[in-house]
């Protein structure tokens, strides 16, 4: 397979006349200056890596539009998507998922993070097969033709010293250890079944939601298996005092405690840090994940992203309830948001934001092999189109120069044109290859699982 690419970006630069060619899944050359072969698809426009959307709660799609319409806390969203949550089954979050996914790869992502609590029956029940919703998520990645990796969380309270109830029962294991073997069973599955597009990681909830004595099974356990963990980190100033008045700990502190920080630790938000806090993440090489537009959309507040990375902690990113499904956005936002905070421009190059829509994001779901375009790496690219009312000119008597910024700070999803993932066309001239109709999917699928007596409207606080 080849491919010649107008420019591509190849982690320190743009460059022209880029021939890329693969065998199977993985890249085998990278040429730039190379004239295009005639064998050679063309890619008019940049050429990127496959970006990674490193945290997603696929149901949460249902609620767009819905939960803007109305004020409110996070708190009062919550209940909202709990209301979803306890609709779902099988078959209807399969579906659900697909047309999700297949928005994502219509935005150019190749792999997505999907933080997976949603794991029972309404009321707690097991399904027959334990790990049905699993299941059904990882189907829905092949469905949509990207890779997965499922971090299956473990959610055991309802708040620090409360229990499960309501629609959140459907989350819980009763313990860590049950946690451990469900999930156990479902990474040996995935495993056994040859299924290349999925790996199996780790997430505690929250420390609002694994006890403190919980907190090192499921760190132990992604240990063993060199798997990923993930974890929702201060994302609200309640969660912080919480934790401060039950263990005299900050969130971040009692993960250090309980051995869940580390290079394989994905924190997602971190918003409202010490510097102590700071200081243990970047120290541990712990990821963060930041997800601007719903952090702006729940009012969460603006996180201390260059601090962090400056500190040590690879920044990656995500569209984590999917108000938008837009890595660009995403990226734009963690520089635009560290203007508004600091009242001060450049914080970080194009070239930095688009490693964390890459690289940073697949190492952070298990999949260092992927997100650079390089000979090994697997064979993942996202053209967007410099030729549209947002992206035009840029290139205009510059060749390269400016095409990342153009990409970061002006291309929205709207923009992707083809997306190869794993040697194999998903998105062709902006249409999906495997599902014909995403739009018509979504609508369906989100049809299904609200309804018209679905009362989406917060309760007056």
């Amino acid at each position: 397979m080849q491919w010649h690419a107008q420019l591509a970006w190849l982690g320190d630069r743009v460059a022209s006349d880029v021939l890329i060619e693969a065998e199977g899944e993985r890249i085998t050359r990278v040429a730039p200056g190379v004239p295009a072969p005639e064998s050679a698809q063309r890619l008019p426009g940049l050429t990127l890596p496959g970006l990674a959307n490193a945290h997603s709660h696929a149901f949460h799609r249902a609620l767009r539009s819905r939960v803007q319409a109305h004020s409110g806390t996070f708190w009062t969203w919550r209940d909202q998507m709990y209301k979803i949550a306890d609709r779902l089954d099988p078959d209807s979050y399969r579906a659900l998922a697909a047309a999700v996914y297949a928005e994502m790869a219509l935005a150019g992502i190749s792999c997505v993070g999907e933080f997976h609590y949603l794991h029972h029956r309404p009321g707690g029940d097991p399904y027959d097969e334990p790990n049905a919703m699993g299941e059904a998520l990882i189907a829905a990645a092949a469905d949509a033709g990207i890779r997965i990796t499922l971090l299956d969380a473990c959610y055991l309270a309802g708040g620090i010293g409360e229990p499960l109830t309501g629609p959140q029962l459907r989350f819980g294991d009763g313990t860590a250890g049950n946690w451990a073997r469900r999930v156990g069973s479902l990474h040996e599955e995935t495993d056994k079944a040859g299924r290349l597009h999925a790996r199996v990681g780790a997430a505690i909830h929250s420390v609002r939601a694994v006890p403190r004595e919980q907190l090192g099974a499921v760190a132990s356990w992604a240990k063993e298996h060199r798997a990923p963990l993930h974890v929702h980190l201060s994302e609200q100033p309640a969660e912080n005092e919480a934790c401060l008045d039950a263990y005299g700990l900050t969130p971040t502190r009692l993960l250090a405690e309980s051995g869940a920080l580390g290079a394989l630790t994905t924190a997602v938000h971190a918003t409202h840090l010490t510097e102590d806090d700071i200081g243990l993440l970047g120290t541990t090489m712990t990821g963060v994940c930041m997800c601007p537009t719903t952090e702006r959309d729940l009012a969460d507040g603006i996180g201390q992203a260059r601090d962090l990375a400056n500190a040590g902690s690879p920044i990656c990113l995500g569209s984590d309830q999917h108000a938008v499904v837009d890595l660009f956005e995403e990226a734009r936002a963690v520089e635009l948001d560290e203007r508004l905070r600091t009242r001060a421009r450049g914080h970080w190059t194009a070239g930095e934001l688009l490693a964390a829509a890459t690289s940073n994001g697949h190492y952070g779901l298990g999949w260092p092999e992927a997100g650079r375009l390089e000979p090994g790496a697997y064979a993942d690219l996202v053209t967007v189109a410099l030729d549209t009312v947002r992206t035009a000119g840029a290139t205009a008597g510059s060749g390269p120069d400016y095409a990342a910024e153009a990409a970061v700070f002006a291309a929205t999803a709207a923009d992707v044109r083809h997306v190869v993932v794993s040697g194999r066309q998903i998105v062709h001239d902006g249409r999906h290859l495997l599902i014909d109709d995403v739009p018509a999917a979504l609508a369906a699928a989100i049809a299904a699982v609200t309804g018209d007596d679905t009362d989406t409207a917060p309760d007056p606080e």
